[in-house]
């Protein structure tokens, strides 16, 4: 099966999937992503968007935490 490539903001609650870039993003905002676990090669699971264009809520490692839609659209993703 061959994996797609694509914003992490254009994939559906429930899915999987593995982050492949993070660019363009303020550094500070990228350092505690990645102090959260969120990097290049981790694999995160979208749990939900927030009505009128809300916050994404994103599960790595076990941890629940939300970002914007914004920084949602540099990322990413692989979907296998």
């Amino acid at each position: 099966m061959a994996s797609t490539s694509c914003s992490l903001l254009h994939l559906k609650p429930g899915s999987s999937c593995s982050i492949s870039k993070i660019e363009g993003m303020n550094p500070i905002l990228r350092r505690r992503l990645a102090d959260l676990g969120v990097s290049e090669g981790v694999v995160v699971r979208l749990k939900g968007k927030g009505p009128f264009l809300g916050p994404i809520t994103l599960e790595c490692n076990g941890q629940l935490f939300a970002i914007r839609r914004k920084e949602a659209s540099r990322i990413e993703v692989q979907v296998s």
